[in-house]
């Protein structure tokens, strides 16, 4: 069975983030021209909507950014909209710093404003951000299949808070004085590893979706395709979490590996972007090393090359290793005996295994 053949659809659950205009979208008429222009009842319905299915809101506007930002608190949406962007430069570029915010690909933003022109301005500029005039956005949540994720969970209806979260970790190490590492060794981060449990398989479905760069191979699997090999005596499902003192990161990561007597072969190996300078990248795969060099058996790790996870090859390649096959972009490699020996995870990390 593979995943890549029979996943659940790419282009359902697709968006990620929303990004509104504000005058004449989110609110009704034009705040320079009236300071207590009204939101629109529709609009605040869709965006709890939006937050409801895990899907996040941000805001691309011309705009003075103090009264702007003033009038969102004053409609107490002060933290529904993650990092707003607030100009008078292009939305293209707007629309962009949202996505290298959040560490999204454009592909999974939309766009909604009232105006043919800046919908096209941001269409030329990022082909792949898809674009809403407001009067058509009701209905696109509503029905069209990239508003819709399979499954809503308990951590879609926290994403918002859980990038609020990460949010002020980002303020926090921004005036942080010291290295990198001296500051990871502050936030007491615990990592936990464990077998994916009934409950966990909708989130694992979730996240082969929703994640594309730290993701091996690139491949979807479905909820039922999941449930199938977690229940398989020669596969093993490892699901991954990280907490700090901030509060939970949430499922982060995910192994999927087939077991035979003398060989193992990472099937799957992901991780949410969000984690990705955490210094966290290794510490699933060097658990999967660990766990095979016990087992007695030579681990193999696969690599489809999505033009967006090179970080993935380099990762396997950093840990040692070795490339044995390759048809076209699908890679495997081999991790050779002198390097098999159990290591260690970075000194300012906790792991936990259940």
């Amino acid at each position: 069975m593979t995943g890549d053949q029979e996943g659940p659809s790419p282009e359902r659950g697709r968006i990620k983030c929303v990004v509104w205009d504000l005058d004449d979208t989110l609110w009704r008429g034009v705040l320079l021209e009236d300071p207590k222009v009204v939101v629109d009842e529709r609009v605040l319905q869709t965006l709890h909507t939006l937050d409801e299915r895990g899907i996040l809101n941000s805001v691309a506007s011309r705009n003075d950014h103090d009264t702007a930002m003033s009038r969102i608190a004053d409609a107490g949406l002060g933290t529904q909209f993650l990092y707003p962007q607030i100009s008078w430069g292009p939305k293209s570029e707007s629309v962009a710093q949202v996505a290298r915010s959040l560490n999204l690909g454009l592909d999974s933003l939309a766009f909604v404003d009232d105006q043919p022109f800046e919908l096209a301005e941001v269409a030329f500029a990022h082909p792949e951000v898809l674009t809403i005039p407001v009067q058509d956005v009701h209905a696109a949540v509503a029905t069209r299949p990239e508003f819709l994720p399979r499954f809503i969970t308990d951590e879609s209806r926290r994403r918002r808070q859980l990038y609020l979260a990460d949010a002020a970790r980002k303020a926090e190490e921004a005036e942080f004085v010291g290295t990198s590492e001296e500051f990871l060794a502050t936030l007491n981060m615990s990592f936990r590893i464990w077998p994916a449990r009934g409950e966990d398989v909708r989130r694992a479905e979730d996240l082969t979706v929703r994640t594309h760069q730290l993701n091996s191979t690139g491949r979807t699997y479905s909820y039922e395709e999941l449930q199938e090999l977690r229940a398989r005596d020669d596969h093993m499902l490892l699901m991954s979490s990280l907490d700090d003192r901030f509060g939970s990161y949430g499922t982060i990561g995910l192994a999927l590996v087939e077991c035979q007597p003398r060989e193992w072969r990472l099937r799957l190996l992901l991780m949410s972007c969000r984690v990705v300078s955490r210094g966290v990248g290794t510490v699933m795969l060097n658990h999967v090393i660990r766990l095979a060099h016990r087992a007695g058996a030579t681990l193999y790790g696969e690599f489809v090359d999505n033009g967006r996870n090179r970080m993935m090859y380099v990762t396997y390649k950093f840990l040692g290793f070795e490339e044995v096959s390759r048809n076209g972009d699908h890679a495997v490699l081999a991790l050779p005996a002198r390097y098999a020996a159990p290591r260690t995870d970075p000194p300012y990390l906790r792991l936990e295994l259940s």
